[in-house]
């Protein structure tokens, strides 16, 4: 029988913590323990990446997608560099992710091969918990302690594993001071409710509102039902932060939208016009979307008090889990129907709906985006998981993509960085690979990314029991990264090529379909989402397509931008709907 080693113990305490694969790239300073994975049955399993990044990233999609915590692997030097973007999409989001480095440095200290120092490299990504293991006795309670604090900071931590420590003997079965697992994974450490008096402070703040409005972002997931019964209670309209888009069925007629540059008009009016705001688990960071301070009176929950107040100011901070702070909230408020400003938000939503109607028919060369998101809207399948990358198609995935209730939704939203989708979507199909999964990115992602993750989805797809994982590829050549008709010099023309994305697809034993008529986008979705393998569905579209973002309501005065008529008539407009709800209330 083989000699029990490090690594060993370290498939143990992974299994422990109910991991169910940690993803990263092989290397010398990890070698070990990756054998040690691959000889572990699959349980934990070990999934290699293409480059660390999209590893990172895989791992930060699993906490996404799953609630779980999401492990990586790499190796010193540069492979833990590239670790970073992945770990920094982790701690901005407040997902738990723990990455497990290899080091063997041989050489003097300070001189040699590949030698970075790790403590000082992870000091800021994972600055609530950063380790080296030095003697077998503490691998176990640093590694415990790593899942622990990912698990109640809601954030990345750092294990370092020297080589040599990796294969050294375990001299027994539970080393001295190992620890036992407390936390379920995913899952808050303790039930977390505000004090008494705080609800009744909030309480009474929302009822004496005549305009509310509810802003609901990532923190408001698992409280959906919760969030819909107060808004009727209290007569409000709702809007959500681009995180917070898969929480409420969109479908509401009080639901205006996405709030933000990517949202749409309604939500900026919804902010203009209320006078008393419910901020539920955001920290919504296109600030000048918010309403004017002083327009307000505002209670925000969050189940971390360090983000209340961060971006607005609050006048009742409330400090707790989403849907039970919620629930206490419905057993104080009155029931404060207001059928003016209710009609006013749904009139306001009606006229959006029929806007990003009109835009997405907009004729354009060959395609316009806005129509292929549009036509997927009517297709997307009732369960499985949405990844989205950063560029153009967030915008149109916020504005046009109505996501069937309980599908998730995911996406890189604090970070913003370039290339998560694919690498997202891998995570979330490996952990459900029987429900369809949709990656939406644009031709820069592709290239970055994209097309090397592609090698990863050929690779496991023979084992999934649904095949379908659908990569939509927005192809406008676009130089600037967001499309929007943005131009550059003609002497940067060429520096973004045009690739055949779906004819890779195909070179990989992959479905791939290229559309370049709008008259046969819907068909192009029926293929692929019927298609009995992975799809990269290549949409041509048009990159002089505006990206429009909405005015926010009192622009002219927030000196956002300047005080012109259009400025002044949305204004206008939502004063005159204020005075107009008032004059109701009166009655």
């Amino acid at each position: 029988m083989a000699e029990r080693t490090v690594v060993d113990l370290v498939v143990e305490r992974l299994r422990a913590w109910g991991v169910p694969r940690a993803f990263g790239c092989p290397g010398a300073a990890i070698a070990p323990l990756v054998d040690a994975l691959d000889h572990a049955g699959g349980d934990p399993a070990f999934v290699p990446a293409r480059h660390e990044e999209t590893a990172a990233f895989m791992a930060a999609g699993h906490a996404k997608f799953t609630g779980g915590i999401g492990v990586c692997l790499a190796t010193q030097g540069p492979s833990a560099v590239h670790l970073l973007n992945g770990l920094y999409d982790a701690k901005l989001d407040s997902k738990p992710v723990v990455a497990i480095v290899g080091e063997d440095v041989t050489g003097p200290l300070g001189n040699a091969h590949q030698e970075i120092g790790l403590s000082r490299l992870f000091g800021d990504v994972c600055n609530q918990f950063v380790r080296y293991g030095r003697s077998p006795e503490q691998v176990a309670p640093l590694l415990d302690q790593a899942f622990q604090t990912a698990a109640a900071t809601r954030s990345p931590t750092c294990v370092v594993l020297p080589r040599a420590l990796q294969v050294a003997p375990v001299a027994d079965r539970y080393p001295q001071h190992g620890r036992l697992v407390t936390a379920t994974p995913g899952a808050p450490l303790a039930r977390v409710l505000p004090h008494d008096a705080d609800l009744d402070a909030a309480a009474a703040l929302l009822d004496t509102g005549r305009r509310l409005a509810i802003l609901v972002g990532q923190g408001g997931r698992d409280a959906g039902a919760e969030i819909v019964a107060l808004a009727d209670r209290l007569g409000a309209g709702v809007a959500t932060s681009l995180l917070g888009k898969p929480v409420l069925d969109e479908r509401l007629p009080f639901h205006t939208g996405v709030l933000g540059e990517v949202g749409t008009a309604a939500s900026a009016q919804l902010m203009g016009g209320c006078d008393t705001l419910l901020m539920v688990g955001t920290t919504e960071p296109w600030t000048e979307y918010l309403p004017m301070p002083g327009q307000t009176r505002t209670v925000q929950i969050d189940i971390d008090g360090r983000r209340i107040g961060s971006h607005y100011p609050v006048d009742v901070a409330l400090v707790g889990d989403a849907a039970e702070t919620l629930r206490a909230l419905l057993n104080r408020v009155s029931e404060r129907r207001s059928p003016q400003w209710r009609a006013t938000v749904e009139a306001a939503v009606d006229r959006w709906h029929a806007e990003a109607e009109e835009r997405a028919a907009a004729p354009a060369e060959p395609v316009n985006p806005q129509l292929v998101l549009r036509e997927l809207s009517a297709r997307a399948p009732r369960t499985g998981a949405v990844a989205v990358d950063v560029g153009s198609v967030l915008y149109w995935y916020a504005r046009h993509l109505a996501l069937p209730p309980g599908v998730n939704a995911q996406l890189c939203g604090t970070l913003g960085s370039t290339g998560c989708a694919l690498p997202y979507a891998v995570a979330a199909k490996l952990a459900r690979p029987d429900q369809p999964v949709l990656a939406l990115v644009g031709d820069g992602a592709m290239q970055l990314n994209g097309l090397a993750e592609l090698i990863t989805v050929a690779h496991h797809w023979p084992e999934w029991a649904d095949p379908r994982l659908v990569v939509l590829v927005l192809n406008n050549r676009d130089q600037s990264g967001v499309g929007g008709g943005r131009t550059f010099p003609t002497s940067t023309a060429d520096r973004r090529p045009d690739v055949p994305y779906a004819g890779w697809a195909r070179l990989l034993g992959l479905h791939g379909v290229r559309v370049d008529r709008p008259d046969l986008v819907g068909a192009a979705w029926d293929e692929v989402l019927a298609a009995d393998r992975p799809s990269v569905l290549e949409a041509v579209v048009d990159a002089r397509v505006p990206l429009a973002p909405p005015e926010p309501a009192f622009a002219d005065l927030r000196g956002v931008f300047a005080a012109g008529d259009a400025a002044r008539r949305v204004r206008d407009r939502v004063l005159e709907t204020a005075m107009a709800v008032e004059a109701e209330d009166i009655r």
